[in-house]
């Protein structure tokens, strides 16, 4: 059994956001898999499904990006998943716009949905897909740029990169995350 989770901040405010690329993802899986996430339980929105036979469970925590890893505990504990096949998926501004990244570990950078989902899990071993965002021009504008509503081509090229993440999911859970390293980094 696999828990794929996409950080996001609850939808209808910050959707269409750089921010939400973890959650954007978790959409386009959810339409190939024919999957409703809909479900409620432990601050998380989710449903059930399965990718090449193997049961997955798709995550939206509603708890707001910084405490992501509150939810990710609980569905951890209960449906009783090792660290290794918890893959979570969000945006990073040290990924080129348009660009995906898969890692088997590593520390959470400066990403703060990764610090909590680091510090409840009490581990970095697990698998993660960045989705690139891009940099505003100056740090101090770094809060702004990432819950900015997007637009235009830019748009456009993140949803083909959450479509790509989608499709990386699919590909760790078939060929197993070294494979899918290879085939997308």
């Amino acid at each position: 059994m696999y828990l794929v989770v996409g950080l996001g901040n609850p939808e209808g405010e910050y959707s269409n956001t750089r921010h939400n690329m973890g959650f954007d993802t978790i959409n386009h899986l959810s339409e190939k898999l024919n999957v409703n996430v809909s479900k409620e339980k432990f601050k998380g929105l989710y449903g059930e499904g399965l990718i090449n036979n193997e049961k997955v469970i798709l995550l939206k925590p509603q708890t707001y990006m910084n405490l992501s890893g509150e939810s990710i505990i609980k569905y951890k504990e209960f449906f009783k998943i090792p660290s290794e096949n918890i893959i979570v998926i969000y945006d990073d501004i040290d990924v080129d716009l348009g660009k995906i990244k898969i890692r088997k570990k590593g520390g959470p950078g400066s990403h703060n949905g990764m610090k909590s989902v680091v510090e409840e899990l009490q581990t970095e071993d697990f698998p993660r897909i960045r989705v690139g965002i891009g940099k505003p021009m100056f740090k101090e504008m770094m809060i702004a740029y990432v819950i900015q509503k997007i637009q235009g081509e830019e748009r456009e090229i993140l949803a083909e990169s959450t479509k790509k993440a989608a499709d990386a999911v699919c590909d760790i859970i078939t060929y197993g995350i070294d494979k899918a390293m290879n085939m997308y980094n």
